[in-house]
């Protein structure tokens, strides 16, 4: 998955950016200094995940890869879905190409060691890990948006009562350069087995030919009878950020997603037109995770770092946003996934980073998936 900065400002202020630079419908709590907070508790590199020297590459072929969204799996264990996949150190060798991929680990994050994968899904014992699903890469972009690219994944959900596991994903059809990335829809797929996806063909959100859908990049999670869905636009623009739930046994349904908005005359509630739940902002990889002392989470990437918030309920109103971690102590950084065993106690915040690192004629220098822990 391209890290790039399409869409993306750089140079603007970090206070305009972890605001969203306007006024909200919900209160939000008095706004912090997000660079102090960042000096006196900043995340911290655990270890490097993935990379050509690491065995990923010479157990499973997972050499260059990103993102590593990790989600609690039916059996307790943990499955991390990786973006654009590699035999080779770097995206433009094209070796091997596979998106995504799954790698497992049964290690809790805070152990010594760190996360350690043990598995890969879709191989037995050490091999190479095929994708997850079957289709065929195209090498070059098209206008036409049924075409893919890639499908890159976006988080995955799963359910004890039945063994099945369901990941979403976005397929896209154009990388454009220095520009927000372009996808056809949005889309799911499940598996009874743990190895072998199925594409689910009515489970379908289409994006416009804007661009603009803001329901192509989706972060899930589970609590009770409902499945928490929130979503943003592709390619980390400007935008909203929807909340959605749908009953976990209908979760294959799109018409049994409920939305959450906000109107003048009644408020916030569920079954109305969905409104943004946080300030516009231009949203890159959101996490939302349910930690296990009963707090809720999120993180997501902006144009120079990633940030976290919490609250007490997937409605909010969610914290103020900390900063985690910056483009100074991890160049061309992306992604911020929340491990599920993760707390909100000091240090128990465990998150998959990605950095992809190119210099100017676009030939890479980094490209893997690295280990953080912060606070929440």
């Amino acid at each position: 998955m391209a890290g790039g900065e399409g869409g993306w400002e750089p140079d603007r202020p970090w206070r305009e950016i972890v605001t969203g630079g306007a006024d909200r419908l919900r209160p939000e709590p008095p706004v912090r200094d997000a660079w102090r907070e960042l000096t006196q508790q900043p995340a911290v590199c655990v270890k490097q995940l993935t990379g050509a020297n690491l065995d990923t590459t010479r157990r499973w072929r997972v050499a260059g890869t990103d993102l590593g969204i990790p989600y609690l799996l039916e059996n307790g264990s943990v499955g991390f879905l990786f973006g654009d996949t590699f035999a080779s150190a770097w995206p433009e060798d094209g070796d091997d190409w596979r998106s995504p991929v799954m790698l497992r680990s049964n290690v809790h994050p805070a152990a010594p060691g760190g996360i350690v994968f043990d598995s890969a899904a879709r191989v037995q014992g050490d091999g190479r890990a095929p994708q997850l699903m079957d289709y065929m890469h195209f090498r070059k972009p098209f206008a036409n948006r049924d075409a893919e690219i890639t499908r890159i994944p976006n988080d995955g959900v799963s359910f004890p009562e039945t063994g099945r596991q369901v990941l979403s994903y976005m397929a896209v059809y154009d990388w454009p350069p220095n520009q927000p990335w372009l996808t056809g829809r949005a889309g799911l797929a499940y598996s009874d087995n743990g190895n072998d996806f199925h594409d689910v063909p009515a489970a379908t959100w289409p994006n416009d030919a804007a661009n603009v859908d803001p329901y192509q990049m989706w972060t899930m999670q589970r609590d009770r009878r409902f499945v928490y869905v929130f979503s943003v636009r592709a390619g980390r623009q400007q935008g909203p950020m929807m909340l959605r739930r749908v009953p976990w046994q209908r979760i294959l349904e799109p018409e049994a997603y409920e939305p959450f908005g906000w109107r003048k005359e009644t408020g916030w509630r569920w079954g109305q037109p969905c409104t943004s739940v946080l300030q516009e902002a231009p949203f890159g990889e959101p996490s939302v995770r349910l930690l296990r002392d009963g707090v809720w989470a999120m993180t997501y990437s902006l144009p120079r770092g990633i940030v976290s918030r919490r609250a007490e309920r997937p409605e909010g109103p969610w914290s103020y946003p900390k900063v985690q971690l910056t483009d100074v102590e991890l160049p061309a950084l992306y992604g911020g996934f929340i491990h599920p065993y993760s707390t909100s106690a000091v240090g128990d915040l465990h998150l998959t980073v990605s950095t992809w690192l190119q210099d100017p004629p676009g030939t890479s220098r980094t490209y893997h998936v690295s280990q953080y822990a912060g606070t929440l």
